[in-house]
């Protein structure tokens, strides 16, 4: 099968090759997940370390849970738990560091500190941010979120939710390419301001969003999977790696997970059934 990549198709198998995993780092005491595990700056880095080990090919630092209903932190609380995870992790690690967070100075300083990419949930929404991802000239992560962490969930609609989401990242690749921000990944935010129809109908579709560009998806955990198997949230790994590799099938190039080790053999095994 072949994908419409810009303005070149390109064959599944390549695009399945491409694959890679992001292992995420809440250093959060109330992610939705796994919030006070890593929040200990010694257990995060230990954690990191492990995701490495287990495959990871990106850690992703979040220190402000985004989960449905949550209450936003200040700067300084996200700062204070955020820099002293990525500047102990930064010489450890040889994968690239990501700073999860939807504030431009909480972003500027994580990347001044050792992160080398930005993952913005807010979509950037923000011309401050624009203007630190250019500045620094890293890679961002452009999440779709309809509203905010606290009301996102409260009845999302759409018209076509695809066509509505890649009309969004159209008009927000132009303006922040107008800043300068040269490479943007796109992220349609599975469970932002999403039903479950939406989050299936997303995973369905994932090969449409290649018009934009390389796509990131975060499948893992969400209550999609426990609404659709009654799952509590330690009970969603086998649901979650079904989203895994039906992203890699459809298309995704980085996969944000939680179970880097479980994901990484599913992303592994799929590549060699289909090149063998």
């Amino acid at each position: 099968m072949w994908v419409l990549v810009g303005n070149v198709f390109i064959s599944q198998l390549i695009l399945i090759s491409m694959t890679k995993i992001m292992g995420i780092l809440n250093v959060t005491p109330d992610s939705f997940s796994d919030g006070g595990k890593f929040f200990d700056t010694s257990k995060a880095v230990e954690h990191a370390l492990q995701m490495e080990k287990d495959g990871a090919d990106f850690i992703d630092v979040g220190g402000e849970s985004t989960k449905p209903g949550s209450e936003p932190v200040s700067e300084e609380e996200e700062l204070r738990r955020v820099i002293p995870v990525i500047e102990a992790i930064k010489d450890k690690v040889k994968v690239p560091i990501s700073i999860d967070s939807y504030k431009a100075t909480v972003v500027d300083k994580a990347i001044i500190a050792g992160a080398t990419w930005a993952n913005d949930v807010s979509g950037l929404r923000d011309e401050e941010m624009m203007k630190v991802v250019a500045k620094h000239n890293v890679p961002v992560v452009c999440m779709h979120m309809q509203g905010d962490p606290k009301t996102m969930q409260d009845k999302p609609h759409y018209e076509d939710v695809v066509t509505d989401i890649i009309s969004d990242f159209k008009k927000v690749k132009e303006k922040a390419e107008s800043f300068g921000v040269k490479e943007i990944l796109f992220d349609p935010g599975i469970g932002f301001g999403k039903t479950v129809e939406h989050n299936l109908t997303i995973l369905k579709r994932l090969e449409e969003f290649k018009v934009l560009g390389k796509i990131v998806i975060g499948p893992s955990r969400k209550s999609f999977i426990g609404k659709l198997t009654g799952a509590e949230v330690d009970g969603r790994l086998g649901g979650t790696l079904g989203a895994v590799v039906i992203s890699m099938l459809n298309g995704a190039d980085i996969i944000r997970v939680h179970d880097v080790k479980e994901a990484k053999q599913a992303v592994e095994i799929v590549k060699a059934i289909r090149n063998a």
